[in-house]
C-alpha cells in the first residue's frame, strides 16, 4: 500500500521550470517594477495610484512565492498559507485606513 501512495505522489508532481522560464519570469517582474515606477510619475493617475500599486505588488508577491520559492510545486497548503497571510495583512491595512477615515 505504501508503494501505491508513492506512485500517486510522483504522478502529481510537476516538472520544475527551466532556466529560460525563470529568466522569463524575472523579465516579467522587471517590467511590472518599471511600470510601478512609471506610475509614480504620472500625475493623472494620482487618484488611483495606491490601488494600482497594491495590485501590482500583490501580483509580484504571488509570482515570487509560486515560482522562485517553488511553492507551485509543493503542497497547495503552503501556497494557501502565504497568500492568506498577504490577504489578511491587506485587509487589516484597509480596515485601519477606514477606521481612521484616511481611505473614505
Amino acid at each position: 500500500m505504501a508503494a501505491h501512495g508513492n506512485q500517486a505522489d510522483t504522478a502529481h508532481e510537476r516538472a520544475h521550470p527551466t532556466p529560460m522560464r525563470y529568466t522569463a519570469i524575472a523579465l516579467i517582474l522587471a517590467v511590472i517594477t518599471a511600470f510601478e515606477v512609471a506610475i509614480v510619475y504620472m500625475d493623472f493617475l494620482r487618484p488611483v495610484m495606491v490601488p494600482i500599486l497594491v495590485v501590482l505588488s500583490g501580483t509580484k508577491f504571488a509570482a515570487v512565492v509560486m515560482f522562485f520559492m517553488h511553492l507551485r510545486f509543493d503542497n497547495r497548503i503552503l501556497t494557501t498559507l502565504f497568500v492568506s497571510g498577504l490577504v489578511l495583512a491587506a485587509a487589516m491595512v484597509i480596515v485601519l485606513l477606514i477606521l481612521f477615515r484616511a481611505l473614505f
